[in-house]
């Protein structure tokens, strides 16, 4: 992966909270985020206690260079943000200024962040669909805004093999959000994929989150090894 490929956008711990209905028993067990990029939920939680370990093929940069990448980029996606405003809910965030505000924030802790502890367990350069870990290392993953919302670059084989890959190292798995970036539509790939889980007995089902930003996601993907 080239640098110039990386579109970082950071989302924060109360964030991560409402799109996946995680409780203080769940912050308090040893989680997994996949793909977290340049969110700042691992330096929130971690800074109170939690036991998170993010991977992203990003961390294969450092600290210096990720940021001139934010600031390459950043001003293009607020520009498609303006551009495509109606396809957001303006509720808890009210509108584009604060969104970038918003994200800028949770963007500059994570650097801070990860400046010292690149090196660490806690910042893994790995990617799906293979994990560098062992069965049930995990108690819950998280995979935010990647499996489902890029149906139309992800391939349904990839991400069967990825869900599968999740629920190899951790006992439960959730993934928000779970529509189409590109038509705001529920995933070609998420009945399948489902399915294909169920027939592995593995236990999968829907669930309603307190969470939209991206208009009509208001649902996780839940899976867990019988």
């Amino acid at each position: 992966m080239e640098l110039s490929e990386v579109v970082p956008w950071g989302r924060s711990l109360r964030e991560y909270k409402k799109m996946f209905s995680l409780t203080d028993g769940d912050l308090g067990k040893k989680i997994l985020g996949c793909g977290d990029g340049p969110a700042c939920f691992n330096a929130e939680l971690s800074a109170e206690g939690g036991n998170v370990t993010s991977i992203d093929p990003i961390y294969r940069f450092n600290a210096g260079q990720i940021l001139s990448r934010i600031k390459e980029i950043y001003p293009k996606i607020m520009e498609q943000v303006s551009k495509n405003k109606n396809d957001y809910v303006w509720k808890n965030i009210r509108n584009v200024e604060e969104l970038g505000r918003v994200r800028m924030d949770a963007m500059n802790t994570f650097l801070k962040d990860y400046k010292k502890h690149q090196e660490s367990e806690r910042y893994i350069d790995a990617s799906l669909p293979n994990l560098p870990f062992e069965g049930s290392e995990f108690d819950l993953a998280l995979c935010s805004h990647y499996l489902f919302l890029y149906s139309e670059h992800v391939s349904l084989e990839q991400h069967i093999f990825s869900m599968k890959e999740l629920c190899r190292v951790a006992k439960e798995v959730r993934v928000y959000p779970l529509l189409s970036i590109d038509n705001n539509k529920e995933s070609p790939h998420l009945e399948i994929v489902m399915t294909e889980l169920e027939k592995h007995g593995i236990d999968v089902y829907l669930v309603s989150v307190q969470y939209e930003f991206q208009r009509g996601a208001t649902k996780m993907l839940v899976a867990k090894s019988v």
